[in-house]
């Protein structure tokens, strides 16, 4: 490996650690264990069970079906992780709109 190419490296290392330091975790809602779905939808297989305390990252945000919860009603939907979705009514953002970006 030469130096140039070293030195990319390096850069792409340090850029990918700051983006893993800036990603925002919400905390789900006290006390409640909350089913992670295949999509924006009761309709959708529960793929696990997140437990009680757990706070998770939003990767984007997609509109589905209404639910309410203890955060209030919402279409809105999180997506956590690859096929992974829980409603925005059980995670505290701070917010009754979207705060990531819409999945695309």
């Amino acid at each position: 490996m030469g130096v140039e190419e070293t030195k990319e490296a390096a850069a792409a290392a340090e850029l990918d650690g700051v983006a893993a330091m800036s990603v925002t975790r919400y905390p789900v809602a006290p006390g409640v264990r909350v089913n992670v779905r295949s999509g924006p939808g009761t309709q959708f297989s529960v793929v696990r069970i997140l437990p009680a305390g757990t706070w998770v990252a939003i990767r984007c945000q997609t509109p589905g079906q209404r639910v309410t919860g203890p955060y209030g009603t919402t279409n809105i939907w999180d997506n956590i992780a690859s096929g992974e979705f829980i409603s925005d009514a059980y995670v505290k953002t701070g917010s009754d709109g979207y705060v990531a970006p819409r999945c695309g």
